[in-house]
C-alpha cells in the first residue's frame, strides 16, 4: 500500500479508506502481511481518480465502477479530449493576451472590442471558477464576527456600522470564499438559529489539516458536535456549533 501511495501521489489514509468502503481492495497479501495489487487494481484506481476529478462522489463512483460498458481505451480517449479542450482554451487566451501586450508595447491601446473579446475568452476558460458568498444571520453581528475569526480562524473583513455605531453588516473570508453576516430581519423572515431553536442549514469549509483545526477550536472553547471522522463520501471532517447555533463543518478530501 505504501508503494502504491508513493507512486500515485495518494495518501495511505486514502487507500485505507477506499479499502474500508470496498472501493479498492487488494486481492492478495504477502507473507509479511503487505497488500499486493495487480494491474487490474491500478486500472481500477485510475478510474476512481478520473471520476473524482470529474466531480463524482464515492457512492456514485462505486456504481460507475460496476458498469459493464466501461472500457479503459474509451475512458483514456475521453480524458484526453477534455485535457485537449482545456489546453486549447488556455492557449487561445494566451495568444490573445500576447497580442494585446505587443499592441501596448507599440503604443497602440486595445480597443473596447479587443477587451470585450478578451473578457469573453476569460469567462469561457474560467467559467467553473467562481467566488462564493455565503450569508448567515446573527443577532449580534459584532460578537459573531470576533468569535468566528478567533475560534474558527476565519479572516476578519469589513464591519459596517449605522449612524448609531451598531454593526449592520460584517464580512469574513474562508479560503476562496466570503461569508457575510446579516442582521436578523423579520421583514424578510431572517432569524438567528438561537431565536428559531435550531439551524436549517450548515456551512462547510475546506481546511489543510482537520485534526489540527479541531484541536485549535477545542482550545478556544468551541462546542463540538462530532469529532474528526473519515466519512464514507470521501472526506475527513468534524462539526462544531458557533455561539448562536449555526452548525459548521471543517473538512478535507481523503483523496
Amino acid at each position: 500500500m505504501g508503494e502504491l501511495a508513493e507512486r500515485t501521489g495518494l495518501t495511505v489514509r486514502t487507500l485505507h479508506h477506499y479499502e474500508a468502503i470496498g472501493l479498492l481492495v487488494a486481492p492478495d497479501r504477502s507473507e509479511a502481511g503487505h497488500r499486493r495489487y495487480a494491474s487490474a487494481d491500478v486500472d481500477r484506481l485510475y478510474r476512481i481518480c478520473l471520476l473524482r476529478d470529474l466531480g463524482l462522489g464515492l457512492p456514485d463512483i462505486a456504481r460507475a465502477l460496476d458498469d459493464p460498458t466501461w472500457a479503459l481505451t474509451a475512458a483514456l480517449g475521453a480524458h484526453l479530449d477534455e485535457l485537449d479542450r482545456r489546453i486549447e482554451a488556455a492557449s487561445a487566451l494566451r495568444r490573445r493576451v500576447v497580442g494585446l501586450v505587443r499592441q501596448v508595447a507599440d503604443d497602440h491601446q486595445p480597443t473596447t472590442d479587443d477587451l470585450i473579446t478578451l473578457l469573453e475568452e476569460m469567462t469561457m476558460t474560467t467559467a467553473n471558477l467562481e467566488r462564493r458568498i455565503s450569508i448567515l444571520v446573527y443577532a449580534d453581528l459584532e460578537a459573531a464576527h470576533a468569535w468566528l475569526s478567533r475560534v474558527f480562524g476565519l479572516v476578519p473583513g469589513e464591519l459596517t456600522r449605522d449612524d448609531g455605531g451598531t454593526v449592520v453588516h460584517a464580512e469574513l473570508e474562508a479560503g476562496d470564499g466570503v461569508i457575510w453576516l446579516h442582521r436578523e430581519a423579520p421583514e424578510f423572515g431572517l432569524s438567528s438559529p438561537q431565536a428559531l431553536g435550531g439551524a436549517s442549514a450548515m456551512v462547510s469549509v475546506l481546511v489543510d489539516d482537520v485534526d489540527a483545526h479541531h484541536a485549535a477550536a477545542v482550545a478556544e472553547g468551541a462546542t463540538i458536535r462530532y469529532e474528526p471522522v473519515d466519512q464514507p463520501y470521501g472526506y475527513r471532517e468534524y462539526g462544531a456549533f458557533d455561539p448562536e447555533g449555526h452548525l459548521w463543518s471543517f473538512m478535507k478530501p481523503l483523496a
